[in-house]
């Protein structure tokens, strides 16, 4: 195996993990930490507000996932 396919599968293995079957939880997820950190230089302390992301992010997806499979 080259270095380049090695490169390739690795790149693929930790999109699938990260991202999996819904960008859009990873995408609030990346947004929920870069706002907490924000918040964090700006002196709030803002350790509540990746739990109440994932909360919310996680009530969309099944919400969506119910939705298409009611169709």
């Amino acid at each position: 195996m080259n270095v380049l396919a090695a490169l390739r599968s690795f790149a693929r293995f930790w999109y699938d993990f990260i991202v999996g079957d819904d960008w859009r939880v990873a995408l609030g997820v990346a947004l929920a930490l870069a706002a907490t950190w924000g918040l964090t230089r700006g002196g709030v302390n803002a350790w509540w507000l990746p739990a109440i992301a994932v909360v919310a992010l996680l009530g969309l997806s099944l919400a969506r996932v119910v939705k298409a499979a009611r169709r």
